[in-house]
């Protein structure tokens, strides 16, 4: 790092995108106030980008393509990635922490993936590695997990921490459209990429997710852990059936702390409509969280975009740079927000998780089906709590069922046994119903 920390504290930055652009442009537009609320000077000293636009970096010394030459840059005190994916985003934040120097990423897929081991590097070399803007763009829910609720034991959280998933089933439960069609719509919008995967598959927020529960619980991050499971299943059918049953369907990430171990999963959740997390639509994402001490808090606010999610990243200079203007050498806090980790508390695979159920079964018209089926459930421990069950003019007809808490182990048994029987027409959809009261199971 700089040795003339007390005089200037000088930032380069790696990718002019859209995140990396918005940072450039809060700390040049708000350069006076940040400085004030520093205590010294706050300026970038160099900027490496492949798409350079001339009015973009006006004054600011440019190293070229080369994101190298910024992390290698003696002159530099801290490094802001945000070029995403892997590579070679993980080389240059590797190198830049080599040489002593913070590092400020937006990078979820990095740190979700490969954060233990940077973490491991940041220490040994005395620096930091921010990582707000990496979960849920311009709300400050890292910072509220690891300062804000540090007194508290988290029991669980919640949050729906992909904006495009969000904005897809919001539009499909107010005007009943298909899944397919709201997703082109989300592309054309900016909303979505080229290629969806990602957000409607549910990797993105299981990155989210594996990192907001590692600081939660103390856990190292482990997103090959996390259960993930997308929304393109989801028909107006079940948006219907839900709402008929109370409920509304959204994309979640769930991380709990029970007695058998910690959930982690990343899936289309029923929650009833009086939740605060149902009323969350379009592209917002949102996090409620439960705290032994403080009870459930929410967290929302726009999940993307340039400004959002550069406020994020520009909070993380904000703090670093206030830490070097103060003289403190090394890092004021750990990483994840944790001395020591918890090794020991495992992960449940997803057969091990409990939770309610909300079944649609596609059966022929005849009588008995639906005692054969209350049957099988009853013989693996499974209770119905409610049954709809309407005519129709088919000789094929939808039992959809809301079952009380079961082992998911339990469950599947249980569906395979129905699925096997002759009246079973098509193929059974199975969701997940989250009550979330108080505490932790």
């Amino acid at each position: 790092m700089n040795k003339q920390a007390a005089q200037q504290f000088n930032i380069g930055i790696v990718g002019l995108g859209t995140v990396g652009g918005g940072t450039l442009e809060v700390l040049t537009r708000n350069k006076q106030l940040i400085e004030q609320r520093v205590g010294q000077p706050v300026v970038v000293t160099n900027v490496a980008t492949r798409t350079l636009r001339p009015e973009q970096v006006a004054g600011v010394p440019v190293s070229g393509t080369d994101p190298f030459a910024v992390a290698n840059d003696p002159n530099v005190d801290l490094l802001v990635e945000t070029i995403g994916g892997f590579d070679p985003a993980f080389e240059v934040v590797r190198q830049a922490l080599a040489n002593g120097k913070h590092v400020v990423t937006a990078n979820k897929a990095l740190i979700a993936e490969r954060g233990n081991e940077l973490f491991a590097l940041a220490e040994q070399h005395g620096v930091c590695l921010a990582y707000e803007s990496s979960v849920a763009g311009g709300i400050p829910i890292i910072k509220t997990l690891r300062d804000g609720l540090a007194a508290n034991r988290i029991d669980w959280l919640a949050g729906i921490i992909n904006g495009t998933g969000n904005y897809i089933l919001t539009e499909m439960s107010a005007y009943g459209r298909l899944f397919a069609d709201v997703l082109k719509e989300a592309q054309e919008l900016g909303y979505a990429e080229a290629d969806p995967t990602f957000d409607v598959e549910g990797i993105d927020a299981a990155h989210k997710l594996t990192i907001l529960a590692s600081i939660a619980f103390g856990i190292p991050l482990q997103f090959d852990k996390t259960y993930t499971e997308g929304i393109s299943y989801v028909t107006p059918e079940d948006i219907s059936y839900a709402n008929d049953l109370g409920y509304v369907i959204k994309h979640l990430g769930i991380a709990r702390r029970t007695p058998k171990g910690v959930e982690m999963r990343v899936h289309p959740t029923l929650l009833a409509k009086s939740q605060l997390l149902a009323n969350v639509n379009g592209v917002d994402n949102a996090i409620l969280v439960h705290g032994d001490a403080v009870g459930s808090t929410l967290y929302s606010g726009p999940g993307a975009g340039a400004m959002a999610t550069a406020s994020s990243v520009v909070a993380d200079i904000i703090d670093l740079a206030r830490q070097q203007a103060a003289g403190v050498g090394k890092p004021v806090y750990p990483s994840l927000g944790y001395t020591q980790m918890e090794t020991e508390l495992r992960v449940l695979d997803i057969e091990d998780v409990e939770s309610e159920y909300y079944l649609r079964i596609p059966v022929q018209d005849k009588v008995g089906v639906m005692a054969r089926i209350a049957t099988v459930l009853e013989t693996h421990n499974i209770n119905i709590e409610a049954v709809i069950q309407k005519e129709s003019e088919s000789d094929e007809v939808p039992i959809v069922i809301l079952t009380q808490r079961a082992i998911e182990r339990e469950l599947n048994k249980a569906l395979e046994e129905i699925s096997e029987h002759a009246a079973v027409c098509g193929e059974i959809i199975r969701m997940r119903v989250e009550p979330f009261h108080g505490g932790g199971n």
